[in-house]
C-alpha cells in the first residue's frame, strides 16, 4: 500500500504544478495572446477536476500530501511564466513537453494499480484522457523547430526532477 500511496501523493503533487503552469500562461496571454486564453482556461479548469481527484483519494485514505507541493507551485510558476514570455508556440511546447512526461509515468503506474488497487487505478485513469489531449494539442500548436529544442529539454528534465523529487518527500 505504501507504493499505491507515493503514486497518487506524487500525481497530486503534479496536478498542484500544472495549476501553476496553465495560471502563469494564462496571467501573461491575457494581456498578449487573448484568443487563447479560453483554450488555456479549459486544460486549466482540467487540472484543477484532477487535483480534486487525487486530493479526494488521499483525504479518503489519510494518505498526507507531497511536502514538496510548494515547489511544484513555485516550480510551474516559473515554467509557466517563462515559457509564456517566450510566445505562445513555446506555451505549446511546454504543453506537449510536460504531458509527455506525464503520460508516460502515468502509463507505468497504471499497470501497477491494475494489479494492487482499483480505487487508486481508477483515479488515475480518469485524468488519462484529458492529459492525452492537453498533449496532443501541444503537439499540433509547438513547433518541432530547433529554437524550441532547449524549452523541451528543460521542460521535460525539470519535469521528471519534480516527480522524482516528489517520490522522495
Amino acid at each position: 500500500m505504501k507504493e499505491v500511496e507515493r503514486i497518487i501523493r506524487v500525481d497530486h503533487a503534479g496536478e498542484f504544478g500544472a495549476i501553476s503552469i496553465y495560471s502563469a500562461q494564462r496571467t501573461v496571454a491575457k494581456f498578449l495572446y487573448k484568443d487563447i486564453v479560453d483554450k488555456l482556461d479549459e486544460m486549466l479548469g482540467h487540472e484543477k477536476d484532477h487535483f480534486k481527484t487525487f486530493d479526494n483519494w488521499l483525504k479518503k485514505n489519510k494518505v498526507r500530501h507531497c511536502y514538496a507541493l510548494a515547489f511544484w507551485s513555485l516550480g510551474g510558476y516559473i515554467l509557466g511564466f517563462i515559457t509564456a514570455l517566450l510566445g505562445r508556440k513555446a506555451i505549446w511546447v511546454c504543453t506537449n513537453a510536460v504531458e509527455t512526461t506525464v503520460l508516460h509515468h502515468l502509463d507505468l503506474q497504471l499497470s501497477y494499480l491494475k494489479m494492487y488497487e482499483t480505487t487508486a487505478y481508477e483515479a488515475v485513469l480518469s485524468i488519462k484522457n484529458d492529459e492525452e489531449e492537453h498533449q496532443k494539442f501541444g503537439s499540433l500548436h509547438g513547433s518541432n523547430a530547433k529554437v524550441y529544442l532547449p524549452i523541451k529539454w528543460v521542460v521535460k528534465y525539470s519535469t521528471k526532477f519534480a516527480i522524482w523529487l516528489s517520490t522522495k518527500l
